[in-house]
């Protein structure tokens, strides 16, 4: 217990360090370049980071922090919301509407409090501020000919438009609905909900194979263009958000949604038929991709954001539930021990990844050694892995941009399971982001490449460090009963909302 609460303060250290970077360059823009001391905004300027870490702070429970950025946001967002130009729909939905909700939570604020749980302002600013956000976002549903929406919208004048070449990405689409649907649980007002399903809706009426579908989708069609599947980018967060919002509305009390959790149980077995491999010489089970559809060749590529999965397998299978709880009471199925086998499994690889790199960082993006696939002097750069012949890293693809995926999933699986082990690697990543990404004057850095010592760095601090991969390592290494995952979902961003009807009134309190 002590070890795990000193490492755990590390953790809240390496917050507290990243803030201050933040804090001191870049306050109130996008993100921190940390290497050159300043701000910038590169998603559309409504201050990502402040909203993206303030549900950290609260979780952390540092106070101060709470009452800095829920002073900027109560000082600055609205207006900025207003005035702003461009943005995305799909980052401004799981960085800002997501981390506003989730504050509002965990505020205490559905739950009638007389003294707010944090000094700061009243809680119901987030809710105000979320649904003026959000009013201007659905026009992006409501100026699109089709349910599918428009990947962009303009907030000072509430338009809405298309990407470049017209199409909207099938994740980005399908990543919406758990934020969209909790603000209209808290606002009593069902159009948000309705715009936000509907997309998921359609999706269910259109054709697949084997519950794969491709990574784009037209907003003027409605259908899916291309025959490009995978799991990595643009296609990871549909397959995330089928179960997770089918979890949100209290694992099929609504019967409505059960298609959901079917559509799931068909692509997590098309998963296993059609994209899983192991690689050579030592057998790293795998997720791969079909670049030219499901009769096209296999491409042994798997990207970071990949590592989502075995989080979300386990959580599929036990329903959030630990592992011995499900096998105690029998609510296993066949279909959910191989789900959980097969997120051991990724679990393992995801965690190679890291392991197999001169830093003990991963890549953005690894290729796997199979009978049709091999190339010599691209591993990882630790010659005494097990696995340096089995992962392939491109040049290309040799940057860390602090990824959450691998150490979400680390949470989960440690959560359901009970195995330390995710925890030790968890601290291994840890150790190696404070050895090799920290920067003196404050903050942390991406880097260029993973296998190269001393890594050459790169000035970008994205807002997900400190709204989850930092946020994930604490709950890690912290008690079970801290946002418990059959009372809470997390959204892709790792915004916690409650599950419907999971949460008693004095609940939230109890898991802060």
């Amino acid at each position: 217990m002590l070890k795990w609460r000193t490492r755990q303060q590390k953790v809240k250290d390496a917050f507290l360090h990243a803030w201050s970077g933040y804090k001191n360059y870049a306050m109130g823009y996008d993100e921190l370049m940390p290497l050159s001391r300043r701000g910038t905004d590169s998603l559309g300027g409504l201050g990502a980071t402040v909203v993206d870490a303030l549900d950290t702070a609260m979780i952390m429970d540092i106070d101060e922090i709470v009452l800095e950025a829920g002073t900027w946001i109560e000082n600055n967002l609205q207006e900025r919301i207003a005035n702003k130009g461009q943005v995305n729909l799909f980052e401004t939905t799981i960085r800002v509407l997501g981390g506003l909700l989730s504050a509002y939570h965990l505020s205490g604020a559905e739950h009638g409090m007389v003294t707010a749980k944090f000094r700061g302002p009243k809680p119901d600013v987030y809710r105000k501020i979320a649904k003026d956000l959000a009013d201007r976002l659905l026009v992006a549903f409501t100026s699109s000919p089709t349910p599918i929406p428009f990947s962009d919208v303009v907030l000072r004048d509430h338009s809405a438009h298309p990407a470049p070449d017209g199409l909207s990405s099938t994740a980005e689409v399908a990543t919406l609905q758990l934020e969209f649907n909790y603000l209209s649980d808290i606002s009593n007002d069902t159009k948000y909900r309705m715009e936000a399903m509907k997309v998921l809706e359609h999706i269910k009426t259109l054709s697949k194979v084997d519950g794969l579908v491709p990574i784009y989708i037209s907003p003027y069609s409605g259908e899916f263009s291309g025959e490009n599947i995978r799991l990595g980018s643009r296609g990871d967060s549909y397959y995330e958000y089928l179960i997770k919002v089918w979890l949100q509305h209290g694992r099929g009390q609504n019967t409505d949604l059960n298609y959901l959790h079917k559509m799931y149980e068909e692509a997590m077995k098309g998963v296993r038929q059609r994209l899983v491999r192991k690689s050579k010489p030592k057998g790293l089970v795998f997720v791969g991709e079909l670049p030219y559809g499901i009769d096209g060749t296999f491409s042994p590529k798997m990207d970071h954001l990949v590592c989502f999965l075995p989080g979300t397998l386990a959580l599929g299978a036990t329903k959030g539930s630990t592992k011995n709880e499900a096998l105690k009471e029998n609510l296993l199925s066949f279909e959910d021990l191989e789900n959980l086998k097969l997120a051991e499994d990724l679990m393992k690889t995801c965690f190679e990844m890291y392991a197999v790199t001169s830093t003990g960082l991963a890549p953005e993006i690894a290729y796997f050694h199979v009978d049709e696939f091999a190339e010599d002097g691209l591993d990882g750069g630790n010659k005494s892995s097990e696995y340096v012949n089995d992962i392939i890293i491109k040049q290309a693809d040799r940057h860390n941009l602090l990824r959450p995926e691998t150490v979400e999933s680390l949470f989960v699986l440690y959560r359901i399971t009970e195995d330390k082990k995710y925890r030790d690697w968890g601290w291994q990543i840890l150790m190696a982001f404070e050895k090799y990404t920290r920067v003196d004057s404050g903050g942390y850095s991406s880097l260029d490449d993973v296998t190269m010592l001393p890594p050459h760095r790169r000035d970008k601090m994205e807002t997900f460090f400190l709204g989850e991969t930092l946020k994930y390592l604490y709950l890690l290494f912290g008690e079970s009963t801290n946002i418990p995952l059959d009372k809470f979902i997390f959204s892709t961003e790792a915004h916690p909302f409650p599950i419907n009807g999971a949460l008693k009134m004095h609940d939230t309190l109890q898991t802060m």
